[in-house]
């Protein structure tokens, strides 16, 4: 006889996986969010915005792209949910929007509890530290499709500006000041090119590095560092005009997105040293730098713009909340681009 199991999908393995999530899922909850006893949606008191005069609503969406693969590989799963938490929220950050809220998607061939109970929990953990509450999920069993160790996992985030302090490059004037916020490490892209590496190259997970101190497997799984409640902190002390999430492309071109077209960006290269990741996969690798700074953050993770007089501040508070930051370049008259001289 066919059944829903026979074809591999397994409900009571789901039902296990949501049973263990509970608990961590509840820890990034917010006072607005509303029990939905159904569990169809996920519920958030919209009377919170009356405190805005024009409350805009942002959205962002995104995933971890191919960093699954070296999770699935070295079987640690707890990690790569900051990974898509870092993707979705710091993008609504960037325009002042603080996060409210975050749903996530779960593809996999195989549901194993502990495995979905992981990656769901790593999501909730760092919700918190966002400042956002996980409301919602959905985890999907594809047997046939991915093989039983294979999944993906996306999300979607939802969070409020006041309009009249909506960032972007309309505030960007010539004299601002670009302030560089350390990245974790490669945060969650380029791993196209870091799997192509370790295919081609004597370099593997379980290589244990020098530079690192540890495998570079274990390097290659740092989780992306999670920023918005360190940006919302700099928006409150004032003087931010723009900030930048350097993600695909690299850090020129993320940082252009974020400028009018009558200023440049000039970066100085030589203010910091990239962390040592970068170093050992272009020697690895044998990528040309071009390549290198159009395809990784090269350890700078989110850009600031912010006005002269508040740059003292700003690195000080940076500072005192452990996030490594420093004067990356200036604002001057030209025609939209960043470029690093």
């Amino acid at each position: 006889m066919n059944t829903y199991e026979a074809a591999g999908v397994d409900i009571a393995a789901g039902e296990r996986a949501v049973e263990l999530m509970k608990s961590r899922v509840a820890a990034s909850r917010r006072p607005e969010v509303v029990d939905d006893a159904s569990g169809f949606a996920g519920l958030f008191d919209a009377s919170a915005f009356l405190k805005y005069r024009r409350p805009l609503l942002a959205t962002s969406t995104d995933g971890v792209g191919t960093k699954v693969d070296l999770a699935r590989r070295l079987g640690i799963y707890d990690t790569i949910g900051h990974d898509l938490v870092g993707m979705v929220i710091d993008d609504l950050v960037v325009c002042g929007a603080e996060p409210l809220f975050m749903t996530d998607y779960i593809a996999c061939g195989k549901v194993v509890p502990e495995r979905i109970a992981d990656i769901v929990g790593g999501i909730a953990e760092a919700c918190a530290l966002a400042g956002c509450a996980l409301v919602g999920g959905e985890t999907a069993e594809h047997p046939g499709l991915l093989e039983p160790d294979e999944f993906d996992v996306a999300g979607a985030g939802t969070g409020v500006v006041e309009a009249d302090r909506l960032l972007g490059p309309e505030r960007v004037t010539v004299g601002d000041v670009v302030l560089a916020l350390a990245s974790s490490g490669i945060h969650s892209n380029g791993y196209s090119l870091v799997r192509h590496i370790l295919r081609s190259s004597s370099l593997s997970l379980e290589s244990e590095v020098a530079e690192f101190g540890r495998t570079a497997g274990e390097e290659l799984l740092t989780p992306t560092r999670i920023y918005a409640l360190d940006c919302l902190a700099l928006i409150e002390a004032g003087g931010v005009h723009a900030f930048s999430h350097i993600t695909g492309g690299g850090l020129t071109a993320n940082l252009a997105r974020s400028l009018p077209g009558t200023v440049d960006a000039v970066l100085q290269r030589s203010s910091w040293t990239p962390p040592p990741v970068f170093s050992v996969l272009q020697s690895h690798g044998d990528v040309a730098q071009p390549d290198m700074d159009k395809t990784f953050n090269m350890g700078v993770g989110m850009a600031a713009i912010v006005a002269p007089e508040a740059v003292e501040g700003a690195l000080k508070l940076l500072a005192d909340r452990g996030v490594p930051a420093w004067i990356l370049g200036e604002i001057i008259d030209g025609t939209g681009a960043a470029r690093l001289i």
